[in-house]
């Protein structure tokens, strides 16, 4: 009769576990278990590896997973708003049923689905269900040794590679034998106490019949680094051989933790945080951690597609605190890492392909004004170019200019209309004033790696508008998030106007304005590539992706959205610098198991150019040289 009652509550939508008595949340894992035939442990040990025990309040993770059980359901393949500066954030929308498994628990449970995602009593029986279906395929038997039940584990993981399901099973099996203990968000402790007599029966792995994939090197780290590998949380990134498939990693993306090196880890390890790193460094420089492989896409740049073309790397640090943190011995290891990459990958080193999170448009409008402004002002661009022009020495590229200080003295140069220049103003004589606001504001100067872009040349003049961040148009601001006027190290820009000590810029469709007396504060960029609307076209339209077109879609899979971004201009008589060569459109879904990976590849191409301070595309057939 009780538990008639609770699931009755709960089958209604009033019930939670954060409503009943302390321990309302193993109870009912329990009493789901034993409703299924499912061992607690197991029941248990599936919802802390999909979800450290919490329902995120009916929120999707960047999978699509729902509740305690990580119940998917990416039917709509939209954008979750939930998660405006992290992740793909983007579900595939695929009709595969490993995506759908939401679905397929209510119809087992006998629940209307939307109650499975915001109801986490009715999400536990949802995902005991699924388990005890799993395990009658698998074995026939519902055995109460939790070793027995490994197979309909590893299935619930939904992987379609068997290193991966292994990985998630394992995973499952270690909490079992070791136990583990933890207050959720409600205030609610949940135990699981330790197993250490039980023996997984790994066999079970073979009769799912999964594809093998090769193994990857791990750690992938240069000889010099003190490098481990430990893996992310399986619902954090997404596997895949984009190696294999003609998928090139074009970007190596500088991140900051916003916190500690241990925390960083922690947070990736954490399956409800949606995100992840290729590499988290250590501030000392003493160590270097690999969290998901780079055959892999990690969730890390808020833009699913530059997700799918990088690597990420995360620097322990603070943005606003950016001197204390970023040491020369995590410059120098950090610079390791991107040369080896660099090699690997044949990615240019320049601040096209060398970027940094904060010159990274998200894929929508919406998002632009959550968009994430790390590794920040401090990050000393110059100096870290430099340590990777040293370090690939005569492979370095034809573009990678830290050296022509050297050359060429301290800026300087004679600056010409329509030339193409780039922003270099010397960091340890660079000092600006911004605002930071953590709650209290107040303003900090000292050196930083960007310029102010002026709305007109003058130190009194109002800073740029950038639409995107303020539609009322008004002038941006000092604060350190409000990235919209502010040009960084190493970006190139061509020259649209000069007057006095000022030189105009061509910057997020606008005549920008940047303080450059004598053109101390920027170098000439001869070998630029600058892209101009094509003859006879008014404006050139600027997205943030480089996706196919819908009909280039096969059936079954739901085409990404690549969204314009109305509130920016590209019209005739502006130019921009744009990477030396154009991308295809492609975009990608992970294999399932009944599915191989599908690679969309489209017949346009984009330019990726440098809009304002962070990358956009264009459609390379409306521009021209």
């Amino acid at each position: 009769m009780t538990v008639a009652l609770i699931w009755g509550c709960a089958a209604a939508g009033n019930a939670r576990p954060s409503e009943v008595t302390p321990g309302g949340f193993e109870r009912a894992a329990e009493q789901a278990a034993a409703e299924f035939g499912v061992p607690k442990e197991v029941l248990l040990g599936v919802s802390y590896e999909s979800s450290w025990w919490e329902g995120n309040h009916g929120r999707p993770s960047t999978k699509g997973g729902y509740g305690p059980m990580h119940l998917t359901d990416t039917t709509s393949g939209k954008t979750y708003a939930h998660r405006p500066g992290e992740g793909p954030v983007d579900a595939t929308g695929t009709d595969d049923p490993s995506e759908h498994t939401l679905q397929a628990a209510a119809a087992m449970i006998g629940v209307a689905p939307q109650t499975l995602k915001r109801d986490e009593l009715q999400n536990l029986r949802g995902g005991a269900a699924l388990l005890a279906s799993y395990q009658r395929q698998i074995t026939r038997e519902f055995s109460p040794d939790p070793g027995s039940w490994y197979g309909a584990v590893a299935r619930y993981s939904q992987a379609a590679d068997t290193a991966t399901a292994g990985r998630f099973a394992d995973g499952v099996f270690t909490v079992i034998r070791t136990g583990q203990q933890r207050v959720r968000e409600d205030g609610q402790t949940v135990s699981l106490s330790k197993r250490p007599e039980v023996r997984p029966s790994k066999s079970q792995l073979a009769s799912l019949r999964l594809r093998t994939l090769p193994a990857a090197a791990v750690p992938e780290c240069p000889g010099e680094l003190n490098c481990r590998f430990v893996p992310a949380a399986a619902s954090n990134y997404q596997v895949a051989t984009r190696n294999s498939h003609g998928i090139d990693v074009d970007f190596i993306v500088i991140h900051d933790i916003e916190g500690p090196y241990d925390a960083g880890i922690s947070w990736f390890q954490d399956p409800s945080s949606g995100v992840s790193a290729h590499y988290v460094m250590k501030a000392d420089g003493s160590e270097a951690t690999q969290m998901v492989a780079t055959k892999d896409i990690a969730f890390h740049a808020g833009n699913y597609w530059v997700n799918l073309h990088g690597v990420g790397i995360e620097l322990e640090g603070y943005a606003a605190q950016g001197p204390t943190w970023f040491t020369p011995a995590q410059y120098k290891a950090t610079a390791a890492l991107v040369v080896y990459l660099a090699r690997r990958f044949d990615v240019p080193l320049d601040r096209k392909h060398i970027i940094g999170h904060d010159n990274v448009l998200p894929p929508s409008p919406a998002r632009a004004p959550d968009a994430h402004w790390d590794p920040g002002p401090y990050w000393d661009w110059e100096k870290f170019m430099a340590l990777l022009d040293a370090d690939a020495g005569a492979d370095a590229d034809g573009d990678a200019v830290p050296k022509l200080r050297a050359e060429g003295g301290a800026g300087g140069e004679s600056i010409g209309i329509g030339q193409a220049v780039m922003i270099a103003p010397e960091y340890g004589k660079n000092s600006q004033t911004v605002t930071v606001c953590d709650p209290k504001c107040h303003t900090q100067t000292q050196p930083s790696n960007f310029l102010y872009v002026r709305s007109a040349p003058g130190d009194d003049a109002p800073l740029v508008s950038d639409r995107a961040l303020h539609p009322d148009g008004a002038a941006a601001t000092n604060r350190i998030d409000d990235w919209g006027a502010t040009a960084m190290w190493g970006q190139e820009f061509v020259v649209a106007d000069v007057r006095g000590d000022w030189t105009a810029i061509w910057f997020g469709g606008q005549k920008g304005w940047i303080h450059n007396p004598a053109g101390i504060h920027t170098l000439p960029a001869p070998n630029a590539r600058i892209v101009r609307p094509s003859s006879g076209a008014e404006s050139v339209s600027v997205y943030t992706t480089a996706y196919p077109r819908v009909d280039e879609y096969p059936q079954g899979v739901a085409a990404s959205d690549q969204t314009r971004f109305g509130m920016y201009a590209f019209p005739q008589g502006q130019a921009y610098v744009a990477a030396r060569t154009p991308v295809g459109a492609d975009d990608f879904f992970p294999a399932t198991p009944t599915r191989p990976e599908v690679v969309v590849t489209g017949d346009q191409k984009y330019d990726v150019i440098q809009y304002n301070r962070r990358l956009a595309t264009v459609n390379h057939a409306e521009t021209r040289r």
